[in-house]
């Protein structure tokens, strides 16, 4: 089945064979971005981890806290 992954390109190339960038050195670089984003998922999956992630945002602690910060020296509200 397609994922939503496959629909999106990422920014950096997924076998970076030969690179010189110290984080693609190891084997698990590669497998732990491809993790962030859930390419083993249905997009109905996907819809309700996102839906579950923001809700949790929204009553976190720390999310209050940095929204604040970012208003007092930013004006972002």
């Amino acid at each position: 089945p397609s994922t939503v992954f496959q629909r999106f390109p990422i920014p950096i190339p997924v076998h970076p064979t030969g690179s010189q960038l110290p984080c693609f050195h190891g084997s698990s670089t590669i497998r732990h971005l491809k993790e962030r984003f859930h390419m083993n998922m249905t997009e109905e999956q996907l819809q309700l981890l996102i839906e579950q992630l923001v809700d949790g945002s929204m009553r976190s602690i720390t999310t209050k806290l940095y929204d604040g910060f970012q208003y007092l020296t930013n004006g972002i509200m």
